[in-house]
């Protein structure tokens, strides 16, 4: 009441008859049909006039601008001051006057809304295709027609449609699903980034380069999109398949999640049957044919992601996620990363940081360890000085070396059991074990984990890194990685069996080459990983908080335990 009043310049003794919310949409459009004129506005108007001109009034005086409200403002200005404001706060600024409502129909507010709330940058009125990439006119051509080979574009008619139905029947509506969303593929998981892509919400779902590229730039791939058809009617298509958009729909089962479904399934089908559609999954997924991977289990794993995958063509669930927060003191910028799993193939993980902790937990991943476990674990307070080259190509030095700090973990955690049964103050969490004496050329202390101090601590000189070799017995997806490295710390890697049976924690060491590369030996495979950052903008993938963060790596976590 108070704001319809400040708005309206009425007190409340005199009410409002536009402060009350319409039941529905026949009194909205009934109301779009009264007269242009408000007997109240007129009231207010003539009031507000006959006290200015009255000899002697409060009109006259230096209050007189005191009494000034937003009906008095020119149309221009009021257009400025309405574009300023939250699309959500519109509606029920049109409530208040007619006047209001009439100058709330300016599409170049609706525009601007859309422009700084979801990034839509082109003009309904000059909506032009020349300079698209070829990724975007797939995504966003409507009805595609086979022509000499070639697809013809033809987008939506624009002419006639406003942005204030843009604003609230399409970015409004849909504004829940935007963001980063696993999918529920069983252990295969995935990464979708659902954006705003000019006049179309597209779904991106978001590939490793092929095996073993890892520095290459992620593939994308759409699966459905939402655009306007018709004036206020979205349409919702799902992208799946070779035969161009067809009839989907998406439903939001409840607070970060939602779903997709295919109405017509039969577009997902080629006509040469399950082998050609298994030999194209094959060329886009792998980048090479059956024939051309010679190792048998190789070949095993990737028929039976096929074959599990293609179950959910037709309909998905999709769990949000969140980019991790960042701190000034975490080791380097937190973030997704593309790393190599051996006969998997490269898997998406996100490393985070936990106070003296950092995490790797799998986006994307294997029968083996399904998406939403912890691959990596590394202990920031155990830091592991490298031998020299020559003696780091002996892997029975490297395997003495992490495993004396494994041994001096287990006592410390042994000594703070024995400390918190005797009822001992000044207790340790065991997620952050007591330092011990550090051995000469195995550990440093957590004191010393700076760039500069890493360098000089393997003695090289400060800023130029340390050389770094694979022992001699560990094998690698990709021998092109980086000869020096910043720092090594302990870690532990999680292993198992098919089906994530018998998991285990082994030890291994974490290397940090840059800001965007890192890897990670396994001690007991004798395999090394490495991990490159997925160099991509997210939008809306922000934790609203720590603690929300920390929720979401628990529930996608205990979906594959």
């Amino acid at each position: 009441m108070a704001v319809c009043a400040r708005l309206c310049g009425v007190g409340p003794s005199r009410g409002c008859r536009r402060r009350q919310p319409r039941g529905g949409p026949a009194e909205a459009a009934a109301a779009d049909s009264e007269p242009d004129t408000d007997p109240e506005e007129e009231r207010i108007e003539a009031g507000a006039a006959a006290a200015a001109g009255a000899p002697g009034g409060r009109g006259a005086g230096p209050q007189s601008a005191a009494r000034c409200s937003l009906l008095e403002l020119p149309p221009e200005l009021l257009v400025e001051i309405f574009a300023s404001l939250p699309g959500t706060d519109l509606p029920s600024l049109a409530r208040v006057c007619t006047r209001f409502r009439r100058i709330l129909h300016t599409d170049t507010i609706w525009r601007r809304r859309c422009r700084e709330e979801y990034g839509v940058c082109e003009n309904l009125r000059k909506l032009d295709i020349t300079g698209v990439s070829c990724r975007d006119v797939y995504a966003k051509r409507i009805n595609p027609r086979v022509k000499s080979g070639r697809f013809m574009k033809i987008l939506p008619d624009y002419e006639h449609m406003e942005y204030r139905d843009v604003y609230t029947c399409l970015l409004h509506r849909y504004r829940h699903i935007l963001g980063l969303w696993q999918p529920d593929i069983g252990p295969y998981g995935g990464l979708l980034n659902v954006v705003v892509d000019g006049l179309f919400i597209i779904g991106w779902m978001y590939l490793p380069p092929h095996d073993p590229h890892v520095d290459d730039p992620m593939r994308f791939k759409p699966l459905f999109r939402v655009h306007l058809m018709e004036r206020k009617s979205a349409t919702v298509e799902c992208m799946y398949g070779h035969r161009g958009p067809h009839n989907g729909h998406i439903q939001i089962v409840k607070k970060d999640e939602f779903s997709t479904k295919c109405n017509q399934t039969d577009h997902h089908r080629m006509s040469g049957g399950r082998q050609e559609e298994f030999r194209t999954w094959l060329r886009e997924e792998w980048g090479r044919t059956l024939e051309d991977i010679f190792h048998e289990h190789m070949q095993e794993l990737i028929l039976m992601k096929f074959i599990y995958t293609s179950q959910y063509d037709n309909c998905l669930t999709y769990r949000r996620i969140y980019l991790p927060p960042s701190h000034p003191d975490d080791l380097i910028r937190p973030g997704l990363f593309k790393g190599t799993y051996g006969s998997h193939g490269l898997e998406i993980v996100m490393l985070s940081f936990h106070g003296k902790r950092a995490r790797g937990t799998k986006i994307t991943g294997d029968p083996n360890i399904p998406a939403g476990q912890q691959t990596v674990e590394i202990d920031l307070r155990h830091r592991i000085q490298l031998p020299d080259v020559e003696s780091l190509r002996n892997f029975s030095e490297l395997s003495r070396l992490v495993l004396d700090v494994r041994e001096r973990l287990r006592q410390e955690q042994q000594q703070e059991s024995g400390l918190e049964d005797g009822g001992a103050g000044g207790r340790q969490s065991p997620r952050e074990p007591q330092q011990g004496p550090a051995q000469p050329g195995a550990e440093l202390p957590a004191e010393k984990v700076g760039e500069a101090g890493g360098a000089e601590a393997a003695g090289a000189q400060p800023g130029q890194g340390q050389p770094f070799v694979l022992p001699v017995g560990v094998s690698s997806r990709n021998e092109d990685y980086p000869r020096t490295c910043r720092m090594c710390f302990y870690g532990t890697g999680l292993i198992a069996g098919h089906g994530f049976t018998s998991p285990e924690r082994t030890p291994g060491v974490f290397i940090l080459f840059d800001e965007d590369r890192f890897g990670f030996i396994w001690l007991e495979l004798k395999s090394f990983s490495l991990y490159s950052r997925v160099q991509a903008t997210f939008r809306n993938a922000e934790a609203p908080s720590p603690q929300a963060f920390e929720e979401m790596l628990k529930n996608i976590q205990s979906l594959t335990s």
